[in-house]
């Protein structure tokens, strides 16, 4: 596979992250990381994966950034949660 490849699918699952994370259901940002330990752990078992370390940097460095994606994802929605409120407010009064 191509650099170019590999950077479209990883920038591809980082943005199916963000969608996911910000939506209204918490646990829909569960899912690629639940994939993703999930693919990595079976590469380790068939062997893709030869050295526990390399394993392990690789689930860290993954996850960190996931997890910073399903972070940004909720600060988005309980951002665009308050703004909605706000204007509901506004036209109450």
């Amino acid at each position: 596979m191509s650099d170019w490849t590999e950077l479209l699918i990883v920038v591809i699952t980082l943005a199916c992250q963000y969608l996911l994370s910000s939506r209204s259901n918490v646990y829909l940002g569960c899912i690629i990381p639940v994939v993703y330990i999930g693919v990595l752990t079976w590469m380790f078992m068939i062997g893709n994966i030869e050295r526990p370390l390399t394993f392990i940097l690789y689930m860290l460095l993954g996850l960190a950034f996931l997890i910073g994606q399903w972070f940004a994802g909720r600060k988005a929605f309980e951002k665009k949660r308050k703004s909605e409120l706000e204007k509901m407010s506004i036209h109450d009064i």
